[in-house]
């Protein structure tokens, strides 16, 4: 898949803002995992998804066109807020909703921070998905941050702790790496439609 265009298109707040009008790939993981540069990476633009310094800010569910024909989804991260509890139980229950009501939901990347065993939200998150049938790849974020000898050992270690074969878990970093591999399954989710 080749991405030729990508740009902001609009953010809900609440279940009724949520679009429903064309196939979407979804990204998820804890706050400060790399959702925003992951999206970055895979459209080739450094600032289109934004990334906060200050982990557990992004209170909204963001869409971005791709190629004027499908969106990247970027949710709210989970197990961190610096505004307090009732806004955690507010990003949780938007992000539950939007996943469980998604009509167009074609594969959701759930993203691991690569130097770290999943956490027990992680391992929550992986259940859900895999409970409610929902398509999903993990990929564990930040591969440039170890030595390139150790990341089949880190991915088996993910691999293992999620119950995963070590092909379920992609590797990436911001330069590049595993972009390819991560556009083939986007590609492979329009196969048959």
């Amino acid at each position: 898949m080749i991405i030729k265009s990508a740009k902001y298109f609009t953010s809900a707040v609440k279940e009724v803002d949520f679009l429903n009008n064309l196939p979407e790939i979804c990204f998820v993981g804890r706050s400060n995992v790399g959702k925003s540069s992951l999206i970055n990476m895979l459209v080739g633009q450094k600032g289109l998804a934004k990334s906060s310094s200050t982990p557990g800010l992004t209170k909204m569910v963001n869409y971005f066109l791709i190629n004027d024909n499908f969106y990247f989804v970027d949710l709210p991260g989970y197990g961190y807020s610096k505004t307090g509890k009732k806004h955690t139980e507010l990003w949780s229950t938007l992000l539950e909703n939007y996943l469980l009501s998604s009509q167009n939901l074609k594969m959701v990347f759930m993203l691991v921070d690569i130097r770290h065993k999943p956490t027990e939200l992680d391992v929550l998150m992986h259940k859900f998905l895999f409970y409610h049938n929902i398509p999903h790849k993990v990929i564990a974020t930040k591969c440039d941050k170890v030595a390139k000898s150790k990341i089949y050992n880190f991915r088996n270690e993910i691999a293992k702790y999620l119950s995963l074969g070590i092909a379920d878990v992609i590797a990436v970093s911001e330069n590049g790496a595993g972009k390819e591999d991560v556009l083939h399954i986007i590609a492979n989710c329009f196969k048959n439609n």
